[in-house]
């Protein structure tokens, strides 16, 4: 994959795109630069990366939807619009909060392959819905309504459409897996052949930066 929209280059690194890079608390990130793919491109153009950083920590970090179903959602955009990015960190997202393997892998297959709870069910079709039909019909939404409030009914059709426009984005900018990463590939093993770890989210806990291979 060509790299469309490269990292901005460090005789550029304004204080906004400092701001761009240090935004998730990354250490040292305001005088290094970020280590991760996504912000150094989107220090490009800091005013619309600052703007994303703030409606994606909203969405990653304050959305009302359970953590599960966060990352059940998540992992089905990426599977759906085959997203390497998306895929290789949310896994570990999705392992830390709980998620099997099997689990993630029967995302791939859905509804074969795991006997999935309505909750869990209806947060995936409603990903299909919107990708395959623009819309949630009156017969899903009415099984939504069964089982999610108002503010988490809001924040899963946001959220889906914020994973799937930053699907687009990494695709079309050519924004790679870090290259320090040990890519976790859709078949649930990394690029070295291991078996993939959980990992932390930017900012839960001490030490997220930490080990983020």
């Amino acid at each position: 994959m060509t790299q469309r929209i490269p990292p901005l280059p460090k005789d550029q690194w304004t204080e906004e795109a400092r701001d761009v890079f240090a935004f998730w608390g990354e250490p040292n990130a305001r005088e290094e630069g970020s280590k991760t793919s996504i912000l150094p491109v989107m220090a490009q153009h800091s005013s619309l990366g600052m703007a994303y950083n703030n409606w994606g920590k909203q969405l990653l970090m304050a959305n009302t939807l359970g953590t599960r179903h966060l990352e059940l959602l998540i992992l089905r955009v990426a599977w759906r619009v085959q997203s390497a990015y998306e895929w290789h960190h949310h896994v570990g997202y999705g392992l830390n909060c709980g998620m099997t393997l099997a689990e993630i892998a029967a995302i791939k297959t859905y509804p074969q392959g795991h006997d999935w709870a309505e909750e869990d069910a209806v947060v995936i079709d409603a990903v299909d819905a919107l990708l395959d039909n623009n819309a949630i019909d009156d017969a899903l939404w009415a099984r939504i309504e069964k089982q999610f409030d108002v503010r988490q009914r809001m924040d899963l059709v946001m959220t889906i459409g914020h994973y799937v426009m930053t699907s687009w984005a990494l695709s079309a900018f050519g924004v790679p897996v870090e290259s320090w990463a040990d890519p976790i590939g859709f078949d649930l093993r990394t690029a070295s052949g291991k078996v993939p770890q959980r990992t932390l989210k930017p900012g839960e806990g001490d030490g997220w930066a930490e080990g983020r291979d």
